[in-house]
């Protein structure tokens, strides 16, 4: 992974039907996102939703219904400073391509995110 001191993760439970409009929505952030400085861009479905080693699995967390599938995803980022400066053009981006209300493939008010002070890293 390419250093950084900042990331913005994400968790997001997606209808298993709305997959390809969400990494067609997804391939689109992430080249936007690193044309405005953004150090990593990744997107990740859920593989191994089951691991036998724990009893708190991202589907009880995302709350994922049978029809739902769990993406993780993360922004690797210089700072937080950093962050916000490309978030803010990223957004402004967004605003005058697709209004204010874009039309997300999945519901907004279960999307989790949170921005992360990186600790350890190798």
């Amino acid at each position: 992974m390419t250093k950084g001191t900042y990331v913005d993760g994400f968790v997001i439970p997606i209808p298993k039907s709305n997959t390809a409009r969400y990494v067609k929505m997804a391939r689109e952030a992430s080249r936007i996102w690193k044309q405005f400085g953004a150090l990593d861009y990744k997107e990740c479905i859920i593989e191994d939703a089951m691991p036998e080693f724990t009893k708190r699995t991202f589907l009880k967390m995302a709350k994922a219904k049978p029809n739902e599938t769990v993406w993780f995803s993360f922004i690797v980022f210089k700072s937080r400073r950093h962050r916000d400066s490309v978030n803010k053009k990223v957004m402004i981006y967004f605003k005058k391509k697709y209004g204010a209300e874009m039309d997300m493939p999945f519901d907004m008010k279960r999307f989790a995110y949170g921005g992360f002070k990186v600790m350890v890293q190798s």
